[in-house]
């Protein structure tokens, strides 16, 4: 019998909003979706400027229809203004309709985040959402970020022993259990530690396609013995590095995003930031982009995450928390297949896109290069990037139809 520790983000109960004095706001720059108990809630606020406001700028998609598929689209959305901010935001900052009628009157969405709720296994808990800068600052910052995780009753047994399983919802605590100590396991390079975690999903598919017939609870012994001995250490230590390849990718993956958008202004400053860092500008070559790149992360950025392991390290791990990872929304559908390895594709892709521009910015900033940067740099990237998911979609297919969704293509956008 093996004993795996439930470990749940319960860092996100810190989280605590710091209203106005936030220096970003989450009233701006997405779609609003509204759920059908709120927009009856606010059928009911009487006549006056702020009903007015709401008439008109509540836009129901489903007028008279019942909440059936409510899933796939929202009961309603806020058309916001021209200037992206939600109307409903008053001059300081402040929700007019919790101002007027309290908390219990916001929508779910807007009372909930950053938060990210969900129940598994009769287990409550939420990730946290880094488009927000507090909630960056908490999960990003804190070098005990699970201290308290894996207390009392937040344990199980199970038997590793068992005959072959390809179902591998079973096995959903221990491979959380795992991969979270695998992010965490400073034996290894954090580039090795994601390499590691890319072949045991791939290995993963394997076992629910059923091509691999040891099931999960042998596999699983071998490559934690594996992980434990450094067996698999000097075959990672022979892979090079293309720091060519990595910044055409992350250069193409910032384009696909960027290109004819509107972008808010702390992104704006995080790309200017960036095209500095690396000598950015249509006059410059490619080489000498890979020429700043390469300096930028070997002076300033790789001196700075040496002495704050934990900060990528927590990017990561919230990552799998809020993913659900390898599963997704999957995890609740018995009869879903996970797909571990499209899983991974998305985690190093977004990994990828952020530590470029970070490696960009602290060539920007080089020896005052600090946490404020860290913070301002991961909090609108992902805002702008991890909340779209037409740009996830077309970055795995981008990378599908480069024939970069292996091995080698994604270690190349994870080493330097």
């Amino acid at each position: 019998m093996r004993q795996t520790t439930l470990i749940r983000p319960e860092y996100t109960e810190r989280f605590r909003c710091v209203g106005p004095a936030c220096e970003d706001s989450c009233c701006e720059g997405w779609t609003v979706p509204i759920d059908r108990d709120s927009y009856e809630k606010y059928q009911t606020i009487p006549a006056g400027p702020l009903r007015t406001l709401l008439d008109a700028n509540i836009l129901c998609n489903q007028p008279g229809q019942s909440t059936s598929n409510a899933a796939q689209e929202p009961f309603a959305i806020v058309k916001m203004a021209p200037d992206g901010h939600c109307p409903m935001l008053s001059a300081d900052h402040l929700c007019q309709i919790q101002v007027a009628h309290g908390e219990g009157y916001l929508s779910r969405t807007c009372s909930i985040y950053p938060r990210g709720p969900r129940v598994i296994d009769q287990l409550k808990e939420a990730s946290l959402a880094l488009s927000c800068p507090e909630a960056a600052r908490l999960v990003l910052l804190d070098a005990q970020l699970l201290r308290t995780a894996g207390n009392g009753f937040y344990h199980m047994s199970w038997d590793d022993a068992g005959k072959g399983e390809s179902n591998l919802r079973h096995y959903f605590w221990p491979i959380r259990d795992f991969t979270i100590a695998l992010v965490r396991n400073r034996a290894y390079p954090l580039w090795q530690r994601l390499f590691l975690l890319g072949t045991f999903c791939r290995r993963l598919d394997a076992i629910a396609g059923e091509q691999d017939g040891r099931g999960f609870p042998a596999f699983f012994r071998e490559f934690s013995s594996a992980i434990s001995s450094g067996a698999l250490r000097k075959s990672m230590e022979t892979i090079p590095s293309d720091l060519n390849l990595q910044l055409t990718l992350v250069l193409h993956l910032l384009k696909m995003r960027v290109e004819n958008a509107t972008l808010a202004p702390r992104l704006t400053e995080t790309l200017k930031d960036f095209t500095l860092g690396i000598g950015l500008s249509a006059q410059s070559s490619m080489e000498s982009h890979i020429a700043h790149y390469a300096e930028a992360q070997k002076r300033y950025f790789a001196p700075f995450f040496q002495k704050n392991p934990h900060i990528l390290e927590n990017y990561v791990v919230n990552a799998l928390f809020r993913d659900l990872f390898p599963f997704g929304p999957k995890l609740f559908d018995p009869s879903a297949r996970v797909e571990a390895a499209t899983a991974f594709a998305a985690l190093a892709t977004k990994f990828a896109i952020v530590k470029g521009l970070l490696i960009g910015v602290a060539g920007c900033y080089k020896d005052a290069f600090s946490a404020d940067q860290v913070v301002k740099t991961v909090q609108p990237v992902f805002k702008h990037f991890e909340h779209n998911q037409g740009f996830l979609d077309r970055s795995h297919q981008f990378l599908v139809t480069a024939n970069l969704d292996n091995a080698h293509g994604l270690t190349m956008l994870l080493r330097n």
